[in-house]
C-alpha cells in the first residue's frame, strides 16, 4: 500500500509561526488557516485588527487549494477570463488569490489559506509559512 507524508501538529505549528511572524514584520491584519489534504481546518488564527470576514475567507482559500490540488488564485483566473460557471463547482468556496497548497514530496498534504490584505500580500504570507516546513 503507498504512504506519502501528512501534516503534524509540529508541522501545524511551525507552518502557523511563521505566516504569523510574516504578517507582523508587514503590519498587516490577517486571518491564516491551515487545512489537511481534505480541505478540514487544522489552525485558525485571525489576528489583531483582522475583519471579522476573514476568519471564514481564509479557511475557504485553504480548502480550495487543498481540494483543488493548486492556488486558488488559477481558480481566480479561471473565472476573471470568462468561465463564470466555475463558480457552481461543489465544495469550492474560496475562489480568490491567497490559498496555496502544502506540497512535500509531489503530494500536496495540505493547505494554507489567508484573508486580510492584498491578495498577493496573502498568498505572500501564506507561502512563508509553509517555506518554515523546509527549515
Amino acid at each position: 500500500m503507498p504512504s506519502k507524508p501528512y501534516l503534524n501538529f509540529a508541522d501545524v505549528q511551525k507552518i502557523a509561526a511563521a505566516a504569523q511572524a510574516e504578517a507582523l514584520a508587514n503590519n498587516w491584519a490577517v486571518t491564516i488557516a491551515i487545512c489537511d489534504d481534505g480541505g478540514h481546518l487544522l489552525s485558525l488564527q485571525r489576528l489583531d485588527g483582522a475583519a471579522p470576514l476573514s476568519s471564514h475567507i481564509a479557511p475557504s482559500k485553504a480548502k480550495t487549494a487543498a481540494l483543488g490540488r493548486r492556488e486558488s488564485k488559477v481558480y481566480e483566473d479561471i473565472i476573471n477570463n470568462g468561465r463564470t460557471a466555475f463558480l457552481t463547482v461543489p465544495f469550492i468556496e474560496g475562489m480568490l488569490e491567497g490559498g496555496v497548497p502544502v506540497i512535500v514530496d509531489g503530494h500536496v498534504i495540505g493547505a494554507v489559506g489567508v484573508s486580510g490584505v492584498k491578495s498577493d500580500q496573502d498568498a505572500q504570507i501564506a507561502r512563508a509559512g509553509i517555506a518554515a516546513l523546509a527549515q
